[in-house]
């Protein structure tokens, strides 16, 4: 997956720390989201919001109407609330 990675998935690190480094500073930010109900919206805003660049997990808590996400870097809430949207839910805020 990694710029690391080689096509049979093996590492190979020469040259490539910086991948390392920003992978290492991992942040998770909690949003805010309307209209989830069930489990079906849960699968369909982590499908969504996991295929941002960047991204690396995303937890859905439908009840409390919260959306974690962990990314390799800074999130960028735009492109976020963006994901959100398509899935066919409103990104409010950070939570």
């Amino acid at each position: 997956m990694g710029s690391c990675c080689t096509p049979d998935h093996s590492c190979s690190t020469g040259g490539t720390t910086t991948t390392a480094v920003a992978v290492a500073e991992a942040t998770s930010t909690v949003y805010a989201v309307s209209g989830m109900t069930c489990g079906h919206c849960e699968t369909s805003v982590t499908r969504s919001v996991g295929t941002v660049e960047g991204v690396l997990s995303v937890a859905v808590d439908v009840a409390g109407g919260l959306v974690t996400v962990t990314t390799d870097g800074a999130p960028d809430d735009a492109v976020i609330g963006a994901a959100i949207d398509d899935a066919g839910y409103e990104l409010t805020g950070r939570a």
